[in-house]
């Protein structure tokens, strides 16, 4: 596989309750490529969003969930979910205000 670019990585923003609450505390949660790591992720959260400084990364692995169809038996694709913690002088990433 070629080598990914910062604008392959961050796939979409995640919003859910709990991710909703912990925009008060600068943490941001995105789906992001499997094969991204924390270095690339830190990269293109600050490529991507001017002034925005990335403090700390945590990323998390899902496996995907077995599925059946008839006879057909697979699995959905796995996933990788990155919680972004911003720093405190830098600027709210824009994207989710107003949600």
């Amino acid at each position: 596989m070629a080598a990914l670019e910062y604008y392959d990585v961050i796939q979409k923003p995640l919003v859910t309750e709990k991710s909703m609450n912990q925009m008060a505390e600068k943490k941001y949660t995105f789906l992001v490529h499997p094969d991204a790591n924390k270095f690339q992720i830190k990269e293109a959260v600050e490529k991507l969003f001017d002034g925005v400084k990335v403090e700390k990364v945590s990323t998390m692995n899902y496996s995907g969930k077995p599925k059946r169809r008839g006879n057909t038996v697979g699995t959905t694709a796995a996933k990788k979910k990155a919680v972004v913690k911003l720093t405190a002088d830098s600027k709210d990433i824009e994207l989710f205000q107003g949600l």
